[in-house]
């Protein structure tokens, strides 16, 4: 179960609370929380809280990400979105414009490339890799059992001429004039004063007056790579998995990202699945229900097994397998199958068999069409 905090009640709002609202709720506390703000004695509690509100706004002010969070709570955003994926397409630059902070407070206090990553992590270990997005479609049968599957992902990958240093072999980074090395210029606006990421060297400190030829700077290029994923048995639809490392190449020897394969299931002509559980439907002709019977049934795992059809069974009585359902993905036992008998009507019939049902018919009263005892006396009580 998540120990995150209901983001409604971080930002003290209802769960009816409409957009302006929300955006309200969110402005007042983030003046009241700025980082900068804090006494010398709080920094930590006011970087964290900055952040809470900062998430909690990001999915509320989002109709579809508040909309997942409202059906499935934190695991519905969780399992659905990357970190940096909270944050995405957010108007923070807006809002941060009115309460004269600049988009960089981001730079200083988050660890995701959407806006640029902390200025004291770029300095000490370089500019994480974002991570990557992979959408992955695999047949219902590759879900049950599991499989290896290559797949080709384009990324930027470490220049192998500087070794991502973004500079040309032979030549070094020199200090940036504008903020002395220390990455960042502080500015005042009334009674807050702000730090501001460095324009010139954004952040770093250095300034490269000799860019690599080969990547231009950039420390990486862009290249196609072939990844093998193992997609484990009982893996479900919109399910995420994570492959550390795999994303794009950090810069100034920073780390990789990640790379995340969001799984899609295709839909099976026979199987549904419900959880670990798996339906199907079988037809049985009405002798078969009447007089009961032995049918045989396939399963996911390709095989058939025999169910028995007491005499009398119903149209849509459901027979249940045991531990042939999908394997857990956890290693815990499998779920069931659910076989769902759907009693066939014959649209046509030869003058023989309408004779014989006619007979039968007649052997069970006068009326052709009788109803069940009890249904004549629901519609009594009904219309009395």
């Amino acid at each position: 179960m998540s120990t995150k905090r209901d983001y409604y009640e971080i930002l003290g709002v209802s769960r009816n609370a409409t957009e302006e609202e929300i955006k309200k709720a969110y402005r007042k506390l983030a003046m009241q929380y700025h980082p900068d703000r804090a006494p010398e004695n709080k920094k930590k509690e006011y970087e964290e809280k900055f952040k809470e509100i900062s998430e909690a706004y990001a999915v509320l002010s989002d109709r579809e990400k508040r909309a997942q969070y409202d059906r499935f709570g934190h695991a519905g955003i969780d399992e659905r979105y990357t970190y940096e994926d909270i944050f995405r397409n957010v108007d923070f630059e807006s809002i941060f414009e009115e309460l004269g902070f600049g988009r960089t407070i981001f730079e200083d206090f988050f660890d995701f490339d959407i806006f640029g990553t902390s200025r004291r992590k770029r300095r000490e270990r370089g500019v994480r890799g974002a991570d990557l997005r992979y959408d992955l479609t695999i047949d219902f049968e590759d879900a049950v059992k599991g499989k290896e599957i290559d797949i080709t992902v384009p990324r930027n990958e470490q220049c192998s001429r500087c070794k991502g240093s973004g500079i040309e072999p032979g030549y070094s980074a020199s200090t940036c004039p504008i903020c002395g090395g220390t990455g960042y210029i502080r500015q005042s606006h009334g009674f807050l004063s702000i730090s501001t990421t460095c324009y010139k060297c954004a952040g770093i400190g250095k300034i490269n007056t000799h860019p690599c030829k080969a990547c231009r700077g950039t420390g990486v290029v862009k290249r196609e790579r072939r990844i093998s994923v193992k997609i484990p048995p009982g893996v479900e639809d919109g399910m995420k998995l994570k492959i550390s490392g795999e994303g794009e190449a950090g810069r100034q020897g920073g780390p990789n990202g990640d790379l995340y394969i969001f799984i899609n299931v295709r839909k099976h002509k026979i199987f549904e699945r419900q959880g670990n559980d798996v339906y199907c439907e079988v037809p049985i002709t009405i002798p078969q229900a009447v007089l009961g019977t032995e049918i045989e049934v396939p399963t996911i795992d390709g095989k058939k097994v025999k169910v028995k059809i007491p005499p009398g069974s119903q149209s849509g009585r459901i027979f249940r397998l045991k531990g042939l359902g999908f394997p857990n993905i956890h290693g815990y036992k499998r779920g069931d199958q659910m076989v769902r008998i759907v009693v066939e009507i014959p649209k046509k019939l030869t003058t023989r068999q309408r004779q014989l049902f006619e007979e039968l018919a007649q052997t069970m009263g006068k009326n052709i069409n009788p109803q069940p005892r009890s249904f004549v006396d629901k519609m009594k009580d009904f219309f009395a």
